[in-house]
């Protein structure tokens, strides 16, 4: 009976992070494909006419990235009107566009089984903070080595 509540309350305070995370406006991708664009007209045009043809010339051209189920996301900015989302991908420098129906406020495992955060999915740098000290270069060493020949 203990092991069981204590499955719970794991599970309950697991679900409050991610709640807390899609509060702060982290979105988990829903869907396999070419949907993450550089601008908002491209992510319609690749969503309404999506022929191998289209996904081709956006990819080709880099205007449209490849979104991974599971992959973890943060909403910039919502254009509810046309219902598509400005966000960031943690190996991606650009903002892109993709549509909301896409991603997700629930968590979604990756293919590996893993929900993605946004620490370990590079949405937040990580700062290495392990100090390794230097070799000391011994110059005369080298040198006297290199002298050694003719």
């Amino acid at each position: 009976m203990t092991a069981v509540s204590l499955g719970l309350i794991g599970t309950v305070l697991g679900g409050d992070q991610y709640s807390a995370l899609a509060a702060q406006g982290y979105r988990w991708v829903t869907v396999n494909g070419p949907y993450a664009c550089t601008s908002k007209e491209d992510a319609e045009r690749i969503t309404a006419h999506h022929t191998d043809a289209i996904e081709l010339q956006v990819v080709e051209n880099i205007e449209c990235y490849y979104l991974i189920p599971g992959t973890i996301v943060q909403v910039i900015k919502e254009d509810p009107a046309r219902g598509i989302s400005e966000i960031h991908l943690g190996s991606i420098t650009r903002s892109l566009w993709t549509y909301n129906r896409f991603l997700s406020k629930r968590p979604v495992k990756d293919t590996y089984g893993v929900i993605e955060t946004p620490e370990n999915s590079g949405l937040i740098p990580t700062v290495d903070t392990t100090i390794v000290p230097a070799v000391p270069s011994d110059d005369s060493t080298a040198r006297s080595r290199q002298n050694r020949n003719p």
